[in-house]
């Protein structure tokens, strides 16, 4: 009796899987045609020669796709979208996880090599370059690169080539590495984000230590860190979506970006940075949605946690925590009487991110970047400040050019050192994207309104964290006179999750249409997730 049970359960379940697909079928149709014409325009000679690949591709991101879009359809409705966003960052973030070249990803060397350290308990990386004479050094696993101390030489040499040595865009097929077993044996390493806290490497260290236990290929340690990272960035996104009153379709896409997929499926701690702002504005539409008299001290407690430990893993999201202060009073228990706690906790974030400062910032000099002999913050900083022309010039930069290259990068990915490395014009996709992101943070229809205090404080966050960022990067990675700040999208995602709040057109037939809009919104979503995917088959394989 109780196995027919499960079979009815069963058979129910296909039967409505089946009506789901049928009904869903003009949105899949249309999820095809676009990953068919956006994937197309990263087609090139090379791929006309051998398709195997791309069609293959092309065949699973179109199957994983369609059963997004089912499992989207039944379970459409707002308190269950945080599953569709679980399942679907998952279902393509795993195939990017596998797909992008090896340590392909802005420094993904070094990540992986404080990933590694980690994973074997060291919390905060020991530099032994005074101990042993040298300008720089780490102690890792020979896994990620063979190297030996030249005494005699008085720097750091390579014995052996790995995956990880050699150029960027190498993909599985093109190594003879990846079928070595885990090495042991202690190595030097130049730099291993010293800089960064622990917690934002333990999900990829656990990938790791998963690997070693199971005595699994070597090349294993890095998909199954990257695996482990991108679970814990859906797990994140998953309990934004689910915690927020408002906005989830438009924080979702956000979420979904292809630079948010690309750093999440990687050992990058980005991952850990974009999912922790993102659960953060989250928090705070929560707390600003509230009923009255309903919030206590210890939400204002939580969501000060949550700014620290995003804001020690980049310092200028520490400015997430003045969101505190534009929640309405009388949604407080307290009333005005709160907001004492709000300015103490404040305070106790602003400080510890400064003691915090004090310890990254020499750290910051025990990596490669202190062989910029060009770096000079010091001398950089007195430019600056006797220099007015080069302080218009900044400011001229960076809210033209800079925005301009931001945006272009939400599906171009961070340039490396080579030229044409990442130098792939994806007009189409771009402008598409572009598009896209403007309709669902410009012009979604909203169930709030915020208050004009609530608007203009939030602008003034957002311009805090985007002048912040590029200063700092004026600081620690132009020469001095200069405007080469290396700027990436990567570093502003979470700032998109702000604009509806900032802002938005109200758009009549948006407003009526609402859940057509969501249900083409997550066509969209998906699709350029494929077609993600389908860039990277095109461009390495």
């Amino acid at each position: 009796m109780r196995q027919n049970i499960i079979d009815l359960g069963r058979k129910m379940s296909l039967n409505e899987f089946k009506d789901v697909l049928i009904s869903s079928k003009k949105y899949w149709l249309i999820y095809l045609v676009l990953i068919i014409v956006l994937g197309l325009s990263t087609v090139t000679f090379k791929n006309v020669l051998h398709p195997d690949f791309e069609i293959g591709t092309l065949l699973i991101v179109a199957f994983l796709g369609i059963l997004c879009i089912v499992y989207y359809f039944m379970h459409n409705s707002d308190k269950e979208l945080y599953k569709v966003a679980f399942v679907i960052i998952l279902c393509f973030g795993i195939v990017m996880s596998f797909i992008v070249p090896l340590c392909d990803v802005s420094d993904e060397t070094e990540h992986l090599a404080r990933a590694e350290l980690t994973s074997r308990g060291i919390i905060i990386p020991h530099w032994t370059g005074e101990d042993l004479g040298v300008d720089r050094a780490y102690n890792v696993s020979s896994s990620h690169k063979p190297a030996v101390y030249n005494k005699g030489a008085g720097f750091i040499s390579i014995e052996a080539l790995n995956y990880l040595t050699e150029p960027l865009g190498k993909t599985v097929y093109n190594t003879p590495y990846d079928t070595l077993k885990i090495d042991y044996t202690p190595a030097l390493i130049v730099s291993a984000f010293e800089q960064n806290p622990f917690y934002g490497y333990l999900p990829q260290a656990i990938g790791m230590d998963i690997a070693k236990l199971l005595d699994m290929n070597v090349i294993w340690m890095l998909w199954l860190g990257r695996i482990f990272n991108l679970i814990l960035y859906a797990g994140l996104i998953s309990l934004a979506i689910k915690k927020t009153p408002v906005l989830k379709m438009p924080m979702l896409a956000v979420a979904c970006i292809p630079i948010s997929i690309y750093q999440a499926a990687s050992l990058s701690i980005d991952s850990m940075i974009i999912g922790l702002a993102i659960l953060a504005v989250a928090y705070f539409l929560y707390l600003y949605k509230a009923e009255k008299n309903s919030l206590g001290v210890k939400q204002v407690v939580m969501f000060s946690a949550l700014c620290l430990i995003l804001g020690l893993c980049k310092l200028p999201y520490l400015a997430f925590i003045f969101l505190l202060l534009l929640i309405p009073f009388d949604n407080f228990e307290k009333g005005k009487k709160i907001i004492p706690y709000m300015i103490l906790c404040i305070a106790l974030v602003g400080i510890l991110g400064i003691m915090w400062s004090r310890y990254s910032e020499p750290a910051l000099m025990h990596s490669w970047r202190a062989r910029l002999k060009y770096l000079d913050p010091t001398g950089q900083m007195h430019y600056f400040m006797t220099h007015p022309i080069f302080i218009g010039r900044f400011f001229s930069q960076i809210f033209t050019y800079n925005i301009a290259k931001i945006l272009y990068g939400t599906f171009n990915f961070f340039g490396a050192a080579q030229k044409t490395h990442y130098s792939d014009s994806y007009h189409l996709i771009v402008a598409t994207l572009l598009m896209f992101l403007a309709v669902m943070l410009l012009a979604y229809p909203k169930k709030i309104r915020f208050n004009k205090r609530t608007r203009i404080g939030t602008l003034f966050i957002v311009l805090m964290i985007y002048v912040g960022t590029c200063f700092i990067q004026l600081l620690t990675w132009a020469s001095v006179g200069k405007l080469n700040l290396g700027l990436s999208t990567r570093y502003f995602v979470p700032l998109f999750a702000m604009f509806p709040i900032i802002g938005t057109f109200r758009i009549g037939w948006l407003e009526k249409n609402k859940d057509n809009l969501d249900k083409y919104a997550m066509v969209f979503i998906i699709a350029f997730m494929a077609v993600m995917v389908l860039s990277f088959a095109t461009k390495y394989y």
